[in-house]
């Protein structure tokens, strides 16, 4: 799933190829881990009990329809594809959240994984900026 973004970006060189794929690769496995926190340590219902491997690979299998973005190499539909591909990622995000922590509702593991969607964008923010500074540095 991470390749097929990393090609789907439209990535020009092996190098953006590689750190298009990589970047994904990245911020699922933050959002995974921050769901996994948030989920099981913030917002976890009596009967929740998990580990952090059982949620990978919940949460693996729900980014298959990620190896779709390998459609945005066709720049008309980049941007359709991405936004399709992504929320229904985040849906099948959903229900592997709810069914590794044990939820009963729904809507609890929405807010789960949006406060971790949130927490990985702001840790993704922090860390390009944070590379951006040291490559203009060189």
């Amino acid at each position: 799933s991470s390749a097929a973004a990393g090609i789907g970006l439209g990535a020009v060189s092996a190098v953006g190829l590689v750190v298009n794929a990589l970047s994904a690769l990245a911020g699922w496995f933050i959002w995974a881990y921050m769901t996994y926190f948030i989920g099981t340590k913030l917002f976890p219902e009596p009967q929740t009990q998990s580990d952090h491997g059982e949620l990978l690979r919940t949460l693996g299998f729900s980014s298959a329809p990620g190896l779709i973005r390998i459609l945005g190499i066709i720049t008309p539909i980049r941007e359709f594809v991405m936004l399709i591909t992504s929320v229904w990622m985040l849906v099948a995000m959903v229900t592997a959240v709810r069914q590794a922590l044990d939820y009963k509702r729904t809507l609890r593991a929405v807010g789960v994984c949006c406060v971790g969607w949130i927490v990985q964008i702001l840790i993704l923010a922090i860390l390009l900026g944070i590379a951006g500074k040291g490559v203009g540095a060189l």
